[in-house]
């Protein structure tokens, strides 16, 4: 938490200085529950006395495309511009960060100018914790619990796990029925790394938040 404050601390240190002056350069976003994307402005004026050039800009995930008003790149003193992020939310959950960097005319390749963040809230339907249970190898093959709890109105229930790995035992216990469920999971040999994923299916009628994943590592 604190390494992330100062980060964003330097960010808006550098973006307060540079000619193009952003009205935010975080921007939260909520997001519903059944949405696939998100879209957010990040609205901005040339404030110095000379006409300021974008020479780059560019997302730093694939899931966000990144636009200018007008596709374009050259502002005048005065003159304002728009930056339109939009987020492809896949089966991102709970608080995500994105990030934009600016480069302006004469930035070294690797410090642009500002660095703008969209801070995504995206509700849990589903919550997932822990959502990785790890071993130690060759160490004891004691089971471990992964609590799996609805965080929906309406009752959401497991229908169906299965692992990629044949070195794990699970069983799914029911604690409140379309609420609150128990993934029990035992490693059978810890003699050698491996990795398993738990598709975890359920019958939500929200299409992105119907199968979650849980995993369990050895190493």
């Amino acid at each position: 938490m604190i390494r992330t404050i100062c980060v964003l601390l330097a960010t808006a240190t550098l973006a307060q200085s540079a000619p193009l002056k952003f009205a935010e350069i975080l921007r939260e976003v909520h997001a519903p529950a059944d949405a696939k994307t998100v879209t957010t402005d990040f609205t901005f004026t040339n404030r110095s006395d000379k006409s300021v050039t974008i020479s780059r800009y560019e997302s730093a995930c694939s899931c966000m495309k990144v636009e200018i008003s007008e596709a374009k790149l050259r502002y005048a003193p005065g003159e304002s511009g728009i930056i339109r992020a939009e987020f492809d939310m896949g089966n991102f959950s709970g608080e995500v960060d994105k990030t934009i960097a600016i480069w302006l005319d004469g930035d070294a390749k690797d410090k642009p100018s500002i660095t703008l963040t969209a801070r995504v809230h995206i509700p849990v339907i589903i919550n997932i914790e822990p959502k990785t249970v790890k071993w130690p190898l060759k160490g004891k093959a004691n089971p471990q619990t992964i609590a799996i709890t609805m965080k929906d109105t309406k009752p959401i229930r497991i229908t169906k796990v299965s692992s990629s790995s044949q070195n794990f035992r699970h069983e799914l216990r029911t604690v409140t029925d379309g609420k609150s469920y128990e993934l029990i999971v035992t490693p059978i040999d810890l003699s050698s790394p491996t990795l398993s994923i738990f598709r975890i299916e359920t019958d939500c009628t929200l299409s992105k938040h119907k199968t979650q994943q849980a995993f369990a590592v050895i190493r």
